[in-house]
């Protein structure tokens, strides 16, 4: 297992003397290396060009014989600078390096990047850092030698998914905007889909962990909250299935996708005679199953683009880290009670048995039933002092849960079953792009908390945990292959009682 060497990369290139002072043409530092002589090290290099008054940068495999992996535009160098990397150098820098992790990904539209003045970003080396370490993880995974591969990967896995890094990624995603947010982690994820697949297929028929299944951050200002989550489908846990699957072309298709998700409450703290009430209402919960690779590709390898999870079911918990000032919680929906509209037609049917029989008559007689329901149906419940929403979808043929239960082999090859082309039926329960959201118009309820005056002027920490269940029933391929995963997310959010 390769030796984490923790590098700066900020601060190192910072720290350069102008080149005029440099005993050699380029100066390097290790990224990761190898508790073993015999293994090669990942290394970050800085290369003088005198000819054009430019800079190159480079990321190696150390050998001995050093094999490139990565190359920088060139970048140039300010004379009038006492810096040899000024903050117009380590923009352009920073904005190669996303790019070439945005080409990793299956979009390839050159996006427009814009920053504002470096020294107005908050944790700007953080962030220079973080984009730098995905790049070398990308670069590994697609570029690098096995053996170095190997010994590193886990290192610089475990430097991305540090507290440091954690806070760093939050920001960053606030740097790049939404859009460009979305395109890093399906590259990112892509990446990640690639290393679990070859993990998977060194060790077929071992249980092996993925790595790094979850990408999550939570957002809090004055009146929301919000929680925006990414999970390679491939690292999701498997929760059922029907069958081990043997098509390939189908399970292509399944694992290269991505669930994307979203979070967003609204609250009110609104302080009364001898109390505080604290409300927090639904806003939006949005849930997407996204393609990671082209559709191009989907076709030529796997099944197609339609034949991808759905979203089954969500569970949302909200709960106060402290609960010394928690008086009682409450919730805003009863328990449905359905109404069942019972049909007035009744028929009685009537035949005749050869003579030998006891009676010769038999009588039958038949009453329709009708239940009215949606094909999701929303609960909540309490816990203490958490208050949890849940999200069912049922099958709207017998009003099973979906995520519990398995279609029969005859609504499997039923071209009518609800399940088939479910993204373009007028009845269906998802967009059509096949994901979900509950809104406020539909899904208004709230959860609220009564909090003693003492807790005023405070600020107070609430755990938001999370499950979200996807499914896969067949939609236009042919098949009997079922399957149900799920992933787990948790997050803190802050609010100020006053």
């Amino acid at each position: 297992m390769a030796s984490c060497c923790n590098p700066d990369i900020f601060s190192w290139i910072q720290s350069l003397p102008p080149i005029t002072q440099w005993r050699a043409s380029s100066m390097s530092i290790c990224i990761c290396s190898s508790p073993t002589s015999s293994h090669p090290s990942l290394n970050f290099s800085v290369t003088k060009n005198l000819e054009n008054s430019s800079l190159s940068i480079s990321i190696f495999a150390d050998f001995n014989l050093p094999v490139p992996l990565w190359a920088s535009k060139p970048l140039t160098i300010n004379s009038k600078s006492s810096k040899l990397f000024d903050e117009a150098t380590i923009s352009c820098l920073t904005i190669n390096v996303i790019k070439d992790v945005l080409n990793y990904g299956s979009n390839k539209k050159n996006p427009l990047i814009r920053f504002p003045k470096l020294e107005s970003i908050s944790g700007f080396k953080d962030i220079f850092n973080l984009a730098f370490l995905t790049l070398a993880l990308l670069i590994c995974i697609y570029e690098a030698p096995a053996d170095l591969r190997s010994a590193c990967l886990n290192s610089l896995k475990n430097q991305l998914t540090n507290c440091q890094s954690r806070v760093a990624s939050k920001s960053l995603m606030k740097l790049l905007g939404s859009n460009l947010e979305e395109q890093w982690m399906r590259s990112l994820n892509l990446a990640i889909t690639n290393w679990i697949a070859e993990i998977q297929a060194t060790h077929r028929g071992l249980m092996m962990k993925t790595p790094s299944p979850l990408f999550s951050y939570a957002i809090a200002t004055f009146g929301f909250w919000k929680v925006q989550l990414y999970c390679p489908v491939m690292a999701m846990d498997l929760v059922n299935s029907s069958n081990p699957c043997a098509d390939e072309r189908l399970l292509f298709s399944l694992n290269y996708h991505q669930l994307e998700g979203v979070i967003q409450f609204n609250y009110k703290v609104i302080v009364q005679e001898k109390w505080v009430d604290v409300m927090v209402n639904i806003d939006n919960i949005r849930c997407d199953i996204k393609r990671l690779v082209n559709e191009t590709l989907l076709n030529e390898r796997g099944v197609g683009a339609d034949d991808k999870h759905f979203p089954s079911r969500i569970s949302l918990q909200l709960t106060p880290t402290i609960q010394c000032n928690i008086l009682s919680v409450s919730v805003s929906k009863s328990t449905d009670n359905p109404t069942r509209e019972i049909g007035l037609e009744r028929s009685i049917e009537t035949s005749f048995d050869p003579p030998n029989t006891f009676l010769g008559l038999k009588v039958s007689a038949g009453e329709t039933t009708t239940v009215s329901m949606k094909p999701w149906k929303f609960e909540q419940s309490v816990d203490g002092y958490s208050g949890t929403l849940h999200w069912f979808l049922h099958d709207s043929i017998d009003g099973r849960e979906v995520v519990s239960s398995r279609p029969s082999k005859l609504s499997l090859i039923n071209p009518k079953a609800w399940f088939k082309d479910r993204y373009s039926s007028v009845y269906r329960p998802f967009t059509r792009q096949g994901g979900v959201i509950f809104a406020g118009d539909d899904y208004g309820e709230r959860i609220w908390w009564k909090v003693d005056k003492s807790a005023m002027g405070k600020t107070m920490e609430w755990e938001i945990r999370g499950w979200i269940w996807v499914t896969y029933w067949p939609n236009k391929h042919r098949t009997f292959y079922t399957e149900t995963k799920r992933l787990e997310f948790g997050e803190i959010l802050h609010l100020n009682i006053c």
